[in-house]
């Protein structure tokens, strides 16, 4: 790149119910709402490259960076984000203070690849999926 070094400023997770998937960010992993809006119009579909578009946006407080939960109307086609070694395959990566204190506290129902495991790294990791399938990694270094 040239002229301005670029900085993070948002990791975008594209979903289809913006409600569950905002309440599970906030109310399971404790991440904070920064703003929410909607976009439309011609400028933004063709930005997007998605005819007609419009979008919900939720951003939340990632540390340093945003996290962005974004649903589009019109929808598009599910991606399929079954394995971590695929080519293409996403992840978000959310530090923690005390993993295994994290990991007891998930409610129930979210699905977990594996209980907290400590690599030869020495970090302690645990991937499990929000309420879309995305898969999100809770680490402790």
């Amino acid at each position: 790149m040239t002229g301005d070094d670029s900085t993070a400023h948002h990791v975008g997770i594209t979903v289809s119910d913006l409600e569950e998937t905002l309440a599970f960010y906030r109310d399971v992993l404790g991440l904070s709402v920064l703003d929410r809006f909607s976009v439309s119009g011609e400028a933004f579909s063709e930005a997007v490259d998605v005819p007609d578009a419009s979008a919900d946006f939720a951003h939340l407080e990632g540390g340093g960076v945003r996290i962005e939960l974004v649903a589009y109307d019109p929808k598009g086609d599910e991606a399929d984000a079954d394995a971590l070694n695929r080519p293409g395959a996403t992840h978000l990566g959310l530090a923690v203070d005390d993993l295994e204190s994290t990991y007891e506290r998930l409610p129930g129902d979210v699905e977990t690849l594996s209980e907290p495991r400590t690599t030869a790294t020495g970090t302690t990791i645990c991937f499990l999926r929000d309420p879309e399938g995305n898969l999100v990694e809770l680490l402790e270094a």
